[in-house]
């Protein structure tokens, strides 16, 4: 009887090393010759996987360990696309990934976070004048050039999409020059403007924009323009009224429009509030301020499923993620705590337009409209020393 059972799991195992190397195999073949270090599509038997037997879990972890991100495969590419304006606010909360071990310091899963000022810095009385603050540490840019440190301390990739270390290079980031003079002269050299301008707080008076991400964009506005000398142009125009279905493509043409009429347009602000669980409070306290967090999101033009979306192509993708690489990392360095994971998704989202485009989700619904402003000044702060070169 004993020997009976014996040749059973002999024969289990058998059977299970021979579906590895089968599935070892196929992995190699659909990921040779493709990107590095991104998720890949193999797969293998849950069945097997979930084995009572050991080898069963030896066979989970040795098709994990054999074929870690090595490539994105072979994906049939179509024009099927569910709307990108389902995307912005449907994204999942990051802030449960805060909690891992990484570069950065966390703020232990606490929602609020107090930030002190350095010494040398003279830090505002208690929700008085904002202070820019001086630089509270320095990251280091060595660890990050590790894939998976950098995606570790500075990345939520949606489920929907896909990136790999030929795209996500700390070295080529920091190639990119983003500084912007502050010349005088006409026009605008930065435009804010709001995708879904109906996107409102928590205190936002039904109806009235002025009290919602709107006037957000327009306190950013002013703060950019009498305290660091920029020439901004906040466009008002409204494209998720009725709906939100196809804000992108609506808001597209007259974006162009605002370009082509205002070539000294170098920075591009798409101005959003991000919708969270209910319970989910991003706030924390600078200089005795309640502050939204916010978060710095960009589009891939790739998705799992079609691969990469041919007409939603964005020439401008590697400066875009440059941009907001610079972004968080300042913000890193001199607000910890303040800025969630940059948040990559699978579409464009406009991006397209120019390098310097930057999406930013300040706070949420249940944000009130103060926290929301109060994160208008060291936005533009961080925005101030990238741009600067600092």
């Amino acid at each position: 009887m004993g020997r009976g059972v014996a040749a059973v799991k002999m024969s289990q195992r058998n059977m299970h090393r021979t579906a590895l190397l089968l599935m070892v195999g196929s992995g190699i073949l659909l990921t040779t010759g493709n990107g590095t270090d991104a998720y890949p599509i193999v797969g293998y038997s849950q069945a097997v996987a979930a084995s009572e037997d050991s080898t069963g879990i030896l066979l989970e972890q040795s098709v994990q360990g054999l074929v870690p991100l090595l490539g994105y495969g072979d994906i049939r590419k179509t024009r099927t696309q569910p709307p990108e304006d389902e995307s912005t606010w449907h994204t999942l909360t990051t802030e449960e990934l805060l909690g891992a071990d990484g570069i950065l310091p966390q703020s232990g899963g606490k929602e609020t976070q107090e930030v002190e000022e350095p010494a040398e810095s003279t830090s505002a009385t208690a929700g008085g004048e904002f202070v820019p603050a001086g630089r509270q540490m320095q990251i280091d840019l060595a660890q990050l050039k590790d894939y998976e440190s950098l995606v570790g301390n500075f990345y939520a990739i949606d489920a929907n999409t896909m990136i790999g270390s030929d795209q996500l290079s700390v070295d080529k980031f920091m190639e990119i020059d983003m500084t912007m003079a502050k010349q005088e002269g006409e026009g605008p050299q930065i435009l804010i403007y709001h995708t879904h301008s109906q996107e409102a707080f928590a205190d936002s008076v039904p109806g009235d924009v002025n009290t919602g991400i709107v006037g957000v964009g327009e306190y950013l506005t002013q703060v950019l323009t009498e305290q660091y000398g920029y020439r901004v142009l906040h466009h008002t125009g409204q494209y998720d009224v009725e709906t939100r279905d196809n804000a992108y493509s609506r808001a597209l043409p007259e974006v162009e429009q605002l370009l082509a009429k205002n070539p000294s347009i170098q920075v591009v602000i798409d101005l959003h509030r991000d919708e969270v669980a209910q319970d989910t409070r991003l706030v924390t306290e600078l200089q005795g301020r309640p502050t939204a967090k916010f978060m710095f999101f960009n589009g891939l033009s790739r998705t799992r499923k079609t691969g990469d979306i041919d007409y939603l192509r964005n020439d401008n993708q590697e400066a875009n993620l440059a941009f907001s690489f610079q972004m968080q990392l300042k913000a890193a360095e001199y607000y910890p705590g303040l800025t969630r994971r940059i948040y990559l998704k699978g579409y464009r989202y406009n991006m397209h337009l120019c390098p310097r485009t930057l999406l930013v989700e300040l706070g949420a619904q249940n944000n009130t409209y103060e926290e929301a402003i109060n994160a208008c000044d060291p936005l533009a702060h961080i925005l101030d020393m990238v741009l600067g070169g600092e």
